[in-house]
């Protein structure tokens, strides 16, 4: 990585999935060359200062031996139900991915399993990866095989995605609307987080209801986190975090990840990649605002949204660093945001 360049460390990325369900097209060696689809490989990613971050592993509610995925929150079948059957073995291959990534990368790239390897895989200009389990389908609701995704390299976990699983319920992805919509815990999403407390797993609360997030916030002895989430005062996204709830991720010492995906930024709601880089900026004032300088982080939802064209990809995390520049955050505050906050975070959490 140039010495000029920021290092960044992102909250969330769906890279492993792209791959995944690209490998009929893609072998997993086309990660280290530069690429013109998608956001993250090896190159885009030395070239933009990305140098760690969270890689979610989701299984799709359908879709799965298709090579891209379509979202779409006017289409109910991407959001019906996963059975754990199906997820396990699919998340499985993510995890795969991921190895073979490392495996391959000869030394440049490290699955870390704690925030200290991450740092030292960091410093030695490698590529630091931390496994993260989007939606936890591919769980058994009596939590039997979670100490085998730990075993094989999990830190981090996101009860639901927006969908309901045994666990907990998710918010819609439709516009305009509240988090307040939907089911909080069950029993078996209860025990859940009392097992990640107690195993140094984070847990991230991205995609959960205010039910749930308010069930976890009670329960939970960790800082709360929301890895790729936005502001709903500006956007009234139910996958944006009210004030209330911002006021109660601060309490906990915990963090919010602006997440890039313009439909969570904009305040129409709008699809629209034209999208300024002034909106993110516009984000994460607000949650500077109301989470602290401690308390923000990036959580770019690359290779799973739609971002600013302005942005693009990885490569383009300077330009949004400049950006900040331009709106006169000073280079410490900034270098909190694009890594420090969230490698301290995981500290905080345990891992």
């Amino acid at each position: 990585m140039s010495a000029d360049l920021i290092p960044v460390f992102d909250g969330h990325n769906d890279t492993l999935l792209r791959l995944v369900l690209d490998r009929d097209n893609r072998d997993v060696k086309s990660f280290f060359v530069a690429g013109k689809s998608g956001h993250i490989d090896l190159p885009r990613a030395r070239k933009g200062g990305f140098c760690g971050g969270l890689f979610a592993m989701f299984t799709p509610s359908r879709g799965l031996s298709e090579k891209t995925l379509d979202l779409s929150p006017d289409d109910p079948g991407n959001f019906a139900p996963v059975a754990q059957k199906v997820a396990e073995p699919f998340t499985r291959k993510m995890f795969e991915m991921a190895r073979a990534i490392e495996r391959l990368s000869d030394g440049d790239v490290v699955i870390a399993h704690s925030a200290g390897e991450a740092r030292q895989a960091m410093a030695n200009g490698r590529l630091a990866i931390i496994l993260h389990i989007e939606g936890v389908e591919c769980l058994s609701p009596d939590l039997s095989n979670l100490h085998g995704l730990y075993q094989a390299g999990l830190r981090s976990l996101g009860p639901v995605w927006s969908r309901k699983n045994a666990f907990a319920d998710g918010v819609p992805m439709d516009f305009p609307g509240s988090p307040d919509t939907g089911t909080g815990l069950t029993e078996a999403g209860r025990d859940l987080i009392r097992a990640c407390n107690t195993m140094g797993i984070m847990i991230d609360l991205s995609h959960i209801t205010e039910k749930g997030f308010w069930d976890v916030a009670k329960l939970s002895t960790k800082p709360l986190v929301a890895s790729h989430s936005n502001a709903h005062a500006i956007c009234q996204s139910p996958r944006n975090l009210t004030d209330r709830q911002l006021d109660a991720v601060r309490a906990s010492g915990g963090l919010v990840g602006v997440n890039f995906h313009v439909g969570f930024l904009r305040p129409d709601g709008a699809k629209d990649a034209s999208t300024d880089l002034d909106q993110i900026v516009a984000h994460t004032d607000h949650l500077l605002e109301k989470l602290g300088e401690d308390g923000v982080a990036f959580g770019s939802d690359f290779d799973g949204c739609t971002v600013p064209s302005a942005l693009g990809d990885a490569a383009g995390m300077p330009r949004l660093i400049d950006r900040y520049r331009q709106a006169g955050y000073g280079e410490a505050l900034i270098r909190k945001i694009a890594a420090e906050n969230w490698l301290s975070l995981l500290e905080r959490t345990g891992i």
